[in-house]
């Protein structure tokens, strides 16, 4: 006989990728965001196509999720402002209106889903449409490897996964990775975090609550100890002697 589990298949999931997602209904732009972001993508919102438009000539994103109830469809055939960087397009749409799927926010790939939708297709087709894509980096965006920091948010996520972090642990990750590969003393986090030096035991359980934050979802560990002169972020292949 087979031994019967209730384990359900693990939904698909991001990596900190960038998503527009171009919603005119309050309700459906909240839901989105919220379980995409909860599925490790970095998402961003907008009310209208002419302002989707206008996000794409301004930012790069590496898909846009556009409902085609969205205010001003019409209005899009119209836009000819220059969109240096086309990302895929993942339309929401009845299914009498498959017809009006519209070229302008995405020469590349298509695809769509049919309303009223389910949250688990929107994560498989997502998945699909970036599937060998490599994330866009936005400028000025700390991130090392899989690593990333989005500081407006004062979010750190690793793989995509939110870390969590106190805002102590945040200014430490955040010291070390644009300092990557480089030893800083106990001193300088100190200074750099709280802004005095507090001590050898707290900077020592500082550092092991990031690590176990960072580290904790497998892959190489990124956060290291030099005993007797501090710590640094990075692979071992990369640090210098």
């Amino acid at each position: 006989m087979h031994e019967r589990t209730n384990d359900k298949p693990s939904l698909p999931r991001g990596a900190g990728q960038h998503l527009l997602i171009a919603a005119g209904d309050p309700s459906t732009a909240e839901l989105l965001s919220t379980t995409l972001e909860l599925a490790g993508y970095r998402t961003h919102t907008t009310p209208s196509g002419t302002e989707a438009v206008s996000r794409l000539t301004e930012h790069r994103f590496d898909l846009v999720v556009l409902d085609l109830a969205i205010p001003d469809l019409d209005d899009l055939g119209r836009e000819r402002r220059p969109v240096a960087h086309r990302p895929p397009v993942l339309f929401l749409t009845q299914y009498d209106s498959l017809g009006k799927l519209l070229p302008e926010l995405g020469l590349g790939e298509q695809d769509y889903v049919t309303k009223p939708f389910r949250i688990a297709e929107v994560l498989a087709r997502a998945q699909v449409l970036l599937r060998g894509r490599k994330p866009v980096r936005r400028d000025g965006e700390p991130s090392y490897r899989d690593l990333v920091l989005d500081d407006p948010a004062c979010q750190a996520l690793r793989a995509g996964r939110p870390l969590n972090l106190t805002p102590a642990e945040y200014r430490l990750l955040r010291y070390l990775l644009v300092n990557a590969h480089k030893v800083l003393s106990k001193e300088q986090i100190g200074r750099y975090v709280w802004g005095d030096f507090h001590g050898d035991n707290a900077i020592e359980q500082l550092v092991s609550r990031l690590r176990r934050k960072v580290d904790r979802e497998g892959g190489d560990p990124l956060i290291h100890t030099r005993r007797g002169f501090g710590y640094w972020l990075g692979t071992p292949s990369r640090q210098e002697h």
